[in-house]
């Protein structure tokens, strides 16, 4: 097996979540923050025969890249065997039971309340603005008829703020993020977030999807 472009992409941004990772058979990966604020799941196009665990999913994504062509061998069941022409690499599994990783049953929302779209190039100016501004806070702002997004920092009554407005709306709320909890793969976003302090971002370009809680200050209605 060979690990596509895309998958290298999706896995390296889930060693930003957790540094671990249990990968399940078949084509689904997913993983969770080890305070379970943050979820992710993604539909790739290799299909794992088998189930198994890395512990160090940067060492491991580190270690393919020294490769020009590397071929994944899974055959045995206490590690993976990663060759390319007269090299040979053998990686041993992790303990599945030392990892923290996301229930077995799906995420959903309870509520839909709110929904925008969130385009490249906003997403990537708010994180850079947090960035820049060293700013702790992501709000959702319903008011006036429309939705803002506001990073700021909530705790300081004259902290700077940059806003972008995304969508319209005829509610009112204040639904707070860490800009910590937003780490995402850059690009499109369908965005949801319900009421009882969760969200989704699912990426309009590539089968990924975040479930991201939010901060329990946050008001609606």
């Amino acid at each position: 097996m060979k690990l596509s472009n895309e998958t290298f992409t999706i896995l390296k941004n889930f060693a930003s979540i957790n540094q671990s990772i249990f990968v399940k058979k078949g084509k689904k990966l997913r993983t969770m923050t080890v305070m379970k604020n943050l979820l992710a799941e993604a539909i790739v196009d290799e299909d794992f025969p088998r189930d198994f665990a890395i512990y160090d999913l940067n060492q491991f994504l580190n270690g393919i890249s020294l490769h020009d062509s590397p071929e994944l061998d899974f055959s045995n069941d206490s590690y993976l065997t990663i060759r390319d022409g007269k090299r040979k690499v053998k990686y041993f599994f992790a303990d599945p039971s030392v990892i923290v990783s996301p229930p077995d049953k799906e995420i959903g929302l309870p509520t839909d309340d709110i929904k925008f779209q969130l385009e490249h190039s906003q997403l990537e100016k708010i994180l850079k603005a947090a960035s820049v501004y060293q700013l702790p806070d992501l709000a959702a702002v319903g008011e006036n008829g429309v939705v803002n997004l506001v990073v700021r920092d909530k705790k300081n009554d004259t902290s700077n703020e940059f806003l972008i407005v995304v969508g319209e709306t005829d509610k009112e709320f204040t639904m707070n993020f860490k800009v910590e909890n937003i780490k995402i793969i850059p690009g499109s976003y369908d965005v949801v977030i319900s009421e009882k302090l969760l969200s989704r971002f699912e990426s309009k370009t590539r089968p990924v999807k975040y479930h991201i809680a939010l901060e329990p200050d946050s008001t609606f209605g």
